[in-house]
């Protein structure tokens, strides 16, 4: 099957860490590896973003990279990349029109617009991940939202217009359906995580005396740092390290917001920001861990739960969006509510200081990845999703648990 992915600003080949460098990029980068691994053929489309890139380039993994030209060859902030998608939409019509991709498969909702404007023209039937809903970002950010206006609206068109809807959890599909789309179009097709990579054997970070909580992820409020800095109070003896940001750290408001929260909280010596983490760095640091925290506000999916349940690494996580659907209460970790620094204590104080229990939700947790969550089963599942479409079929439903 010929596959076209479509992730507007979130190229499978960027350094991850910064503001809209994430989880997105390491979906579609394995998602496309593991469909290439299956036979597939994949070219994902990605907005070109130094005028030095070459239009195309091969992965390592079996798949195409096309560098599309949409707008100023430089990095801009995917919010203000909507006038953009015009271009966008043109460049895949003319490419579609030439050599015609089986499917369509749109990341976000400005790749799901570019793949249906293209589509429409190309005869080719499109399939959507969301990865995050602007419905849900607005009532979680409220005015500090800085999506354009048109993002519902646009949303909705998609999800009329698609073939079929990829949510990545159960809470997305609810969500959907309150946006009035029809249950029947939805599939469940969670995220993945490299098992070969992410394994309990191999190099551990150095670490001191203290006890040790790991977090991961890009440098913004919602993720949830300063409640973590917040629950160090009331642990002693234990060390919070930080990852995710740009490599200057030191630099970033955010970090430095966030150091002045442990400064005033008198916990400043055992918090460590370290700032932008290579891919091939990331499994040395969540072995190190005694704990894993992912405390967002709100999180479509969550990549890290995954990447530390596959390192045996018990779970601390916010009771919100796909964690809740990853990380089982009391089986492989803890769900708390979000935004409460004395829930985060109560859950990570026990565990920090219990290994029996520590290593019991760790084992768990790993025979949960290795049975649900290899991106060979999500590859698998999304493969299904298109040959359905491709068909002309209905979809099937289902979910994760």
């Amino acid at each position: 099957m010929r596959i076209a992915m479509v992730s507007e600003h979130a190229s499978p080949l960027a350094a991850l860490g910064g503001v809209d460098a994430g989880g997105q990029n390491v979906h579609v980068a394995a998602l496309s590896a593991a469909l290439a691994a299956l036979g597939h053929e994949v070219e994902v489309y990605t907005r070109r973003d130094d005028p030095d890139l070459p239009e195309r380039v091969r992965a390592d993994q079996g798949y195409e990279v096309v560098h599309v030209p949409a707008g100023p060859a430089v990095p801009v902030p995917k919010d203000e990349l909507l006038p953009h998608m015009g271009d966008f939409a043109r460049y895949l019509e003319r490419r579609w029109g030439a050599r015609r991709p089986d499917v369509a498969h749109g990341h976000f909702w400005m790749s799901g617009l570019a793949a249906v404007l293209a589509g429409r023209g190309a005869g080719v039937p499109v399939v959507q991940t969301y990865h995050a809903l602007g419905t849900v970002k607005r009532r979680h950010q409220g005015a500090g939202d800085t999506s354009p206006a048109q993002r519902t609206g646009i949303e909705r068109m998609i999800g009329r217009e698609v073939a079929a809807i990829a949510a990545t959890c159960d809470d997305e599909v609810a969500e959907l359906m309150r946006m009035g789309l029809p249950r029947a179009k939805i599939s469940v097709v969670p995220c993945g995580v490299d098992l070969t990579r992410f394994q309990p054997e191999g190099p551990v970070e150095a670490r001191g005396r203290f006890q040790r909580v790991v977090s991961v992820g890009r440098l913004v409020p919602r993720k949830g740092f300063e409640d973590l800095i917040g629950a160090l109070r009331s642990l002693p003896g234990t060390e919070l390290v930080i990852a995710g940001g740009p490599p200057d750290v030191g630099a970033d408001p955010e970090a430095r917001r966030l150091l002045a929260h442990a400064e005033r909280c008198g916990v400043r010596g055992r918090v460590r920001l370290a700032g932008q983490v290579s891919r091939a760095a990331v499994p040395a640091l969540l072995r190190s861990a005694d704990v894993v925290a992912c405390v967002p506000w709100y999180e479509p999916f969550g990549i890290v739960p995954l990447e530390a349940m596959a390192c045996g690494k018990p779970v601390v996580a916010t009771a919100v969006g796909g964690l809740m659907d990853t990380v089982v209460h009391n089986v492989t970790g803890v769900l708390v509510p979000p935004r409460d620094p004395l829930a985060l204590a109560r859950a990570l104080g026990p565990l920090l200081f219990d290994r029996a229990r520590r290593e019991a939700y760790g084992l768990a947790g790993l025979d949960r990845v290795a049975a649900r969550y290899t991106w060979e089963r999500i590859a698998e599942n999304t493969e299904r999703v298109y040959e359905r479409v491709a068909a002309g079929s209905a979809v099937a439903v289902g979910g994760t648990r």
